[in-house]
């Protein structure tokens, strides 16, 4: 059994997935996205690998490296065809959708004055975000036509596909805070609160974190989000609405957990170690000939 883990920066989080795999006496290699060459004809040293856990900070490097794997036969946590689920909004409420998973109310529209009209008719406040991107990062609550032909008029001017596509969301009142559970295979293993007085509780920008239970109605939802997108070591980041109950905002395929594993006590790295180990032992079974 070999595994690599592939980076971009060693944060906690991945020091503690090396201290997970170290434990467990699994040799592993560590590899940066940044020097990553691929030769499509010819896997070469990653033929080695049993498994990869993909910790990449970039999304397009993670999502292309993986897909290059995988067509080698080569398993990753997560697995390419998440990361391109999970990591394109329209495609997670796409997902999110086909699966009559409860989430808030998205139109997409491709023009300034359709994405001006759409607001209009839904009523403000709304909130505009880039197909692509993450911590909380170039979100927009308009509360007015004055900011609404704004932003759409800058995200319209600055182009390319964060921009040129206009994902508008319903707001949804929460109770100054959102929930983010933590899905590794089948099974909710823990959640917090993020909690802030301003209306985005990330905690890249800001958020408090509390502990939050983990009740039979959270992990059904938060297992069948997770399912929708193709399943893996996933987090679900869900509204409390006053009247339809849970709603899944965002499902996420590189979850951060510095703040969650010591606050919980749940050991979400060496769940991630352990979810690697049966990946490649699924795939040793099949990969092996059958036994006459």
């Amino acid at each position: 059994m070999r595994i690599a883990v592939l980076y971009s920066r060693v944060r906690v989080e991945e020091k503690w997935i090396f201290e997970g795999l170290e434990k467990r006496n699994i040799p592993y290699d560590r590899i940066d996205d940044r020097q990553v060459v691929l030769n499509l004809a010819d896997p070469g040293d990653w033929e080695q690998y049993d498994v990869v856990i993909e910790r990449s900070l970039s999304f397009k490097s993670g999502l292309y490296i993986t897909q290059v794997l995988n067509a080698w036969g080569i398993p990753t946590v997560n697995m390419a065809h998440v990361a391109a689920t999970c990591g394109d909004k329209l495609s997670t409420s796409i997902a999110l959708q086909q699966a009559n998973i409860p989430q808030p109310k998205v139109w997409i529209t491709f023009t300034p004055q359709a994405g001006l009209q759409t607001i209009e008719d839904i009523g403000y406040p709304v909130v505009l975000k880039p197909v692509v991107g993450s911590w909380g990062r170039l979100l927009s609550k308009i509360n007015d036509r004055d900011a609404a032909e704004t932003v759409l008029e800058h995200k319209d001017t600055l182009g390319g596909v964060q921009h040129s596509v206009f994902y508008i969301q319903e707001y949804v009142k929460k109770p100054s805070r959102d929930i983010r559970t933590f899905v590794i295979g089948d099974r909710t293993v823990c959640a917090i609160y993020r909690r802030s007085e301003h209306w985005i509780t990330n905690t890249a920008r800001g958020g408090k974190a509390e502990v939050c239970p983990v009740t039979p109605e959270l992990d059904r939802l938060s297992v069948a989000a997770a399912k929708a997108v193709g399943g893996g070591v996933i987090a679900v980041d869900i509204l409390e609405d006053e009247e339809r109950g849970y709603l899944v905002n965002e499902v996420n395929h590189t979850m951060e957990f510095h703040s969650t594993v010591p606050l919980t006590g749940v050991d979400i790295p060496g769940l991630i170690v352990e979810y690697a180990l049966m990946a490649a032992r699924q795939r040793d079974q099949i990969e092996a000939p059958a036994v006459p």
